[in-house]
C-alpha cells in the first residue's frame, strides 16, 4: 500500500460495503469534506472563546507522550466530566513564562466538551457520526470523551507511536477514533501516520487504574511498531480521519509557523466483528 485509503464523505455517513472493507483492511480511512468550513470555524471560535476565559498562571499542567507527565496527575485522570486545559511540554520559558500566547501554548482541551459545552455538543451529537460508527462494525456506539487538539506552531509536541485501545479498553476491543481536521494538517506542521494493517496484530499495552488509585501501563506484548511502514494522513480542513483502537497514529513535532488545530471524538461499543 502506497498511500492511506480515502473517500468523499458519504452524505449521511454510512460507509459503503467498498469504504468498509478498505477500513478493515487499513485499520484507517480519510473521508474527505465530512466537516463544512463553517462548522469547523465554529469549533475553532468557540474554543478560543473558553481558551480566553483560561487563566494559565493558576494552572499550569502539561500533556507529553514522551514524559508522560500526566500519568498520576489528579487534574489530567479526574478530566473526564470536565472541561480543562493541559499545556505543551515547551510552553514556559526560563522564568516560568509562556513563550507564546495561550491559544499557541496549548496542547490540548479535554474531555468533556461534547456534554458541557452546547456548540461541541451539537456536533459531537451529529448523527451521521452514529451512522457512521455502526457502518463501521460498532454496534451501539458511546461517546466517551472528546478533546481539542491545538497543536501550536512552533512548540507542538510529538506524540509517539501508539494505541488508542491502550487507554479505552473494552472486552471485545471496540474503540473507533475520529479525528478532524479543523486546519489543514500536512507532513509540514504535523500531521499523524499510520501504520496499514497494524490493528490486525495484538494490542501492545494495556493502562489501567490499580486499586491504589495509582496508574499502571502493562506490557501485553513487546513487538515493536514498524514505523518503517508508516504513511502520512494528511488531511485537509474539514476532512474526517477514521482509524481503528489498535492502529497506532504517531506524529511529530509542529516546527512550522502554522498551527494544526483539530478534534478528536472516539467513540467505542459492542463490536461483534472485531474478535
Amino acid at each position: 500500500m502506497n498511500a492511506l485509503p480515502e473517500i468523499e464523505a458519504p452524505q449521511d455517513g454510512r460507509l459503503s460495503a467498498e469504504a468498509r472493507q478498505a477500513f478493515d483492511d487499513a485499520g484507517v480511512l480519510i473521508l474527505r469534506n465530512f466537516v463544512s468550513p463553517s462548522a469547523c470555524d465554529r469549533l475553532r471560535a468557540r474554543a478560543l472563546e473558553l481558551v480566553e476565559a483560561f487563566d494559565p498562571k493558576s494552572v499550569r499542567h502539561v500533556f507529553s507522550t514522551l514524559t508522560q507527565a500526566q500519568v498520576d496527575d489528579s487534574y489530567f485522570t479526574e478530566s473526564g466530566d470536565k472541561i480543562r486545559f493541559f499545556l505543551e511540554d515547551d510552553a514556559f520559558d526560563a522564568n516560568g513564562e509562556l513563550r507564546q500566547s495561550k491559544e499557541n501554548s496549548l496542547n490540548k482541551m479535554g474531555h468533556a466538551m461534547h456534554d458541557l459545552d452546547p456548540v461541541f455538543e451539537a456536533f459531537s451529537h451529529d448523527k451521521r457520526l452514529d451512522r457512521l460508527a455502526k457502518s463501521a462494525g460498532i454496534a451501539d456506539p458511546v461517546l466517551l470523551q472528546s478533546m481539542y487538539i491545538f497543536k501550536p506552531p512552533r512548540i507542538g509536541g510529538e506524540v509517539i507511536c501508539h494505541q488508542d485501545s491502550t487507554f479505552l479498553y473494552t472486552e471485545p476491543m471496540s474503540c473507533l477514533g475520529m479525528w478532524f481536521a479543523l486546519e489543514d494538517a500536512t507532513t509540514e506542521n504535523g500531521c499523524m501516520y499510520f501504520i496499514p494493517g497494524e490493528h490486525k496484530k495484538p494490542l501492545r499495552e494495556r493502562h489501567s487504574k490499580q486499586q491504589d488509585g495509582t496508574f499502571r501501563t502493562v506490557t501485553l506484548h513487546d513487538e515493536p511498531f514498524p514505523e518503517d511502514k508508516k504513511l502520512p494522513a494528511e488531511a485537509n480542513k474539514g476532512d474526517l480521519v477514521l482509524f481503528d483502537g489498535r492502529a497506532p497514529p504517531v506524529w511529530g513535532a509542529n516546527n512550522y509557523a502554522r498551527s494544526r488545530h483539530a478534534v478528536k471524538r472516539p467513540a467505542d461499543g459492542p463490536s461483534p466483528h472485531i474478535t
